[in-house]
Parts: structure tokens; C-alpha cells; sequence
């Protein structure tokens, strides 16, 4: 099957071996972005939904899902985190971008915590403002970066 590590060469699933790998710092960024309303986006910055503080809930949210990652994504390994942060920005008006951050020292990488957890940020906002937009749109939910390990250090390009 290639390069597809994760099927041996009958074609079978398999969770990769990395136990003779080397421990290393691995990082990931990866950010969403959450399309919505103008006044939908000023509400969630002013805190103005009887739900509560949407973008706390949506932070914590991110941290849960970078942490159950393995629960969520079959021949997932289980990566002991040391840390996840998450920011906020609102690059254009109707636009939320969310990124987060992932950080541990171990033998495999944490591109799919850091893909995970904004999913599941952005997911969040969208439960806690659907009543107030159903028109909101989850885009491009996709790696920014990554350092460690044997393939070593991937940034994407800057888009305009």
C-alpha cells in the first residue's frame, strides 16, 4: 500500500509501532475558521448570549477534544499532552479564526490533537450561536505547522 502506514502489506488496518522510536518535542498549530453573521460575531465578542461566554466554553472545548483525540480517530496513539492553548481573532468582520497550539514530548506527532481541537472549538461556537445563525459556515480546518520527529519541520505557505 505505499507509503499508507497505517495498512500492512496485505492491505489490513494497523495502529503504527512506535515503540523503538525516540522521544522528541512535537508541536502542531492548526487553525478553523467560523463564518457568521456580523452581529452573530459582536454578540460572541460581547459576551451577549444567555448560553454563557461562548468562546471560553468553545476554549475548554478545544482542550477536551485535543485530549481524546485517540478516542475520536481510529490507530490514533493516545499522546500524553503537555500543553494545548487556543487563541481567537476576528480577522474580518463575520469571520472568527480560531488556532490552537499542541505541545508534548513523545514518539509520535500531534498534527491530529491540534486539527482535532479546533474542529471541535469551532464545532462548539457553532452549537452555542446556531439558534441566533443558522447560516454559519466551519472553512478550512488545516495545519499551519508542525516540528519533531523524522519528517521534521512542515509550515504552510502564507496565503493572502
Amino acid at each position: 500500500m505505499g507509503d499508507l502506514t497505517h495498512f500492512d502489506e496485505s492491505g489490513a488496518s494497523r495502529m503504527v509501532d512506535v515503540g523503538d522510536k525516540a522521544s522528541t518535542i512535537r508541536t502542531a498549530r492548526a487553525e478553523a475558521f467560523v463564518l457568521m453573521l456580523p452581529e452573530t460575531l459582536r454578540s460572541l465578542r460581547n459576551r451577549g448570549f444567555s448560553k454563557g461566554d461562548v468562546l471560553e466554553v468553545a476554549r475548554l472545548a478545544g482542550i477536551m477534544g485535543a485530549k481524546r483525540t485517540a478516542e475520536l480517530i481510529p490507530l490514533c496513539h493516545a499522546v500524553p499532552l503537555d500543553g494545548v492553548s487556543i487563541s481567537f481573532d476576528f480577522p474580518r468582520d463575520g469571520t472568527l479564526r480560531i488556532e490552537s497550539s499542541v505541545r508534548c514530548e513523545w514518539k509520535t506527532g500531534v498534527e491530529m490533537e491540534a486539527l482535532t481541537s479546533v474542529s471541535v472549538c469551532a464545532l462548539t461556537v457553532y452549537d452555542m450561536c446556531k439558534s441566533a445563525d443558522r447560516k454559519m459556515e466551519i472553512q478550512s480546518i488545516r495545519l499551519l505547522e508542525k516540528t519533531g520527529g523524522r519528517s521534521g519541520h512542515f509550515e504552510r505557505e502564507a496565503t493572502v
